[in-house]
Order: structure tokens, then C-alpha cells, then sequence
């Protein structure tokens, strides 16, 4: 299931935190959206908290650009066929850092943060309803696509935590 997600940051790790937030948010704003922004929010505060935190050693700009390289590529960012859609070396070169230190970073932030090949986690919230794998649940062995399923196994899979919300009632 897609976790909630917080932004709480130990104290020792808020400038570090506030500092890289600061670029990622002025980058979505200008170049991204919103939803970009939160989720490199959260990520920024997910690795503020991890013991001990990679992100307290004076590179925000690296960080900035290694959270949201990671991101784009979990969404699709480098693919002409979305939007909001940019190039990595664009990306890199907006943010002032080498396309191998954005790339260098999003690899150890998928590392630390255990982040998998479309992980839902770190899935823009407008795209969850199209995730290929999100609707996907074993009913007795086979495979199905919860969002075809009826209401009572939706509502199953909700109630363990197996997606994030009743697609049935997003259908009203």
C-alpha cells in the first residue's frame, strides 16, 4: 500500500532538510508542479531521518538534484509522452550539478530508501489510478487488477493495507 508520508525532521537535520527543500520547492515551481514538490518534501524528510542522515554533509544542491532525479524517474519525467516532461541532463543543468552526480545521488537515495522500479510510494498522486502495479492483488493464487474486482474484495484489500483507496468509490 502507498504509506502516508510525514515531514517530521529531527532537529539536528532541519537546516540540512530546509536548505535542500528550498531548492526542490523553487525548481517544482518554476519547471514541475506541486505534487513534485511534496514528494521531494517527504523524500528530503525520509532522509533526514535515517540514522545516521546522509543529508547533514553541505551539498543541498547535489541532494536537490539526486531526490528529484530519482523521482522523475520514477514518474516518468524523461519520457516525451508525459507532462510535465524535461530531459535528465536539462533537469541536472537547471539545478548547476553534472548529470552523474544527479544520477550518482538518486542511486543512493533509491538505495537507502529501498525505492523499486515504479514504486508506488513515490508515485505522483495523480498518476496512482494508471499505476501498473498498484491494482494488482493474488485472490487464491491468480493475479487479478482489484480496480475490475468486486466492491467487497476491493473493500478487503483496502482494510489490509493492500491499496491505497476503494476504487469503486472513485467511479461515482
Amino acid at each position: 500500500m502507498v504509506e502516508e508520508k510525514s515531514l517530521r525532521v529531527p532537529a539536528a537535520m532541519r537546516g540540512a532538510y530546509e536548505a535542500i527543500v528550498a531548492i526542490t520547492d523553487a525548481f517544482c515551481r518554476e519547471y514541475l508542479n506541486e505534487e513534485y514538490a511534496m514528494l521531494a518534501r517527504e523524500m528530503a524528510a525520509a532522509l533526514a531521518r535515517k540514522r545516521p542522515s546522509p543529508i547533514g554533509n553541505n551539498r543541498p544542491r547535489s541532494w536537490a538534484a539526486g531526490i528529484l532525479y530519482a523521482l522523475g524517474q520514477n514518474n516518468f519525467l524523461f519520457d516525451k509522452s508525459n507532462t510535465p516532461y524535461m530531459r535528465a541532463d536539462e533537469l541536472c543543468e537547471r539545478l548547476g550539478v553534472t548529470k552523474s552526480t544527479a544520477a550518482n545521488t538518486a542511486r543512493k537515495i533509491r538505495d537507502l530508501l529501498k525505492i523499486d522500479m515504479l514504486d508506488p510510494r513515490w508515485t505522483l498522486p495523480s498518476q496512482l489510478d494508471n499505476h501498473p502495479y498498484l491494482w494488482l492483488i493474488s485472490v487464491n493464487g491468480f493475479i487479478i487488477d482489484v480496480r475490475d474486482a468486486p466492491r467487497e474484495i476491493q473493500e478487503l484489500a483496502y482494510q489490509k493495507g493492500l491499496i491505497p483507496y476503494i476504487p469503486a468509490d472513485r467511479k461515482k
